[in-house]
């Protein structure tokens, strides 16, 4: 039980973060396509580890189903423009779950409000 003066109204989760080679197991790309779409900015990498790899939160698999949606019908250049659009509005939405690091342990963690 919580002592008094104690109790948050916030869950902390730890984000799991994703290498490359576990997104290439998990979906149909390639490791040189999850590179190029880093690239081009198409998904972001949310760390990265002392020896250089990039870590890729949760919200990649959303992202990259999404582009896997999108490119049925429309270029990569097409699909950017359409990524970053609907990034601005999810920005500007008043609901949003927030990713923060955490300094003293160097970790991830996902804030939900609990109303």
């Amino acid at each position: 039980m919580a002592q008094p003066g104690t109790q948050k109204n916030t869950l902390e989760i730890p984000a799991k973060l994703y290498r490359i080679g576990e997104l290439i197991s998990y979906t149909p790309f390639s490791r040189q396509t999850i590179h190029n779409y880093t690239i081009m900015g198409l998904i972001r990498e949310a760390q990265w580890t002392e020896g250089g790899h990039r870590l890729y939160d949760e919200s990649v698999f959303r992202r990259l189903s999404r582009i896997i949606q999108l490119k049925k019908t429309k270029t990569l250049a097409e699909i950017r423009h359409i990524l970053r659009k609907e990034e601005r509005a999810a920005d500007a939405s008043p609901i949003r779950q927030e990713t923060v690091g955490d300094k003293e342990t160097g970790r991830n963690t996902r804030s939900i409000e609990n109303n």
